[in-house]
């Protein structure tokens, strides 16, 4: 046997050992998401590294680096209507002279609550337009909501003979 070598491995997995143990990481320095600078290199986030909160006895929390943090901004709570989708609308009832206003089902796919635009296209009998109405609505999570959309006052709503909502209600902005 080679003693040199197995002095060499055995000293590679003692130091492996003792980076585990201690919660070092390679590799990944930096500020970890803390945006100070502070904790990096250390994977644990009970380790207290940064000198400036040992005196005074003021609470601090370090941040492990286990790079779970979103620093770059996207998907925040600032951007969350880019990533909401449409939510999907169904006629119900068409506009008439009892009840002058169509009513439609809006069902949203999100996760969260949201408001979404419902736009109605009311025609006549050969589908040109009468008017077209929009209304904004407030469906929960996962969810559909019932909405009237009204014709208007100011609209004949005996001219009213289709109702054509869009497919998709864009979130409201």
């Amino acid at each position: 046997m080679n003693p040199r070598g197995n002095t060499l491995k055995l000293t590679a997995v003692s130091a492996l050992v003792v980076l585990t143990l201690t919660g070092f990481s390679t590799g990944r320095g930096g500020s970890g998401g803390s945006g100070d600078g502070s904790g990096g290199g250390c994977s644990s986030s009970d380790q207290n590294h940064d000198s400036s909160s040992s005196s005074g006895g003021g609470s601090h929390r370090d941040y492990d680096d286990d790079d779970d943090h979103d620093t770059s901004g996207g998907g925040g709570s600032g951007n969350a209507s880019a990533s909401v989708q449409d939510a999907t609308v169904e006629l119900v009832t068409c506009a008439s002279e009892a009840s002058p206003h169509a009513t439609v089902e809006v069902t949203n796919p999100n996760a969260t609550d949201g408001v979404f635009t419902v736009t109605v296209i009311f025609e006549d009998t050969a589908g040109a337009e009468v008017a077209i109405r929009t209304q904004d609505v407030d469906v929960p999570a996962n969810d559909t909501a019932t909405v009237r959309v009204d014709v208007g006052d100011d609209t004949d709503v005996t001219l009213v003979a289709e109702c054509d909502p869009g497919l998709y209600a864009p979130a409201a902005r």
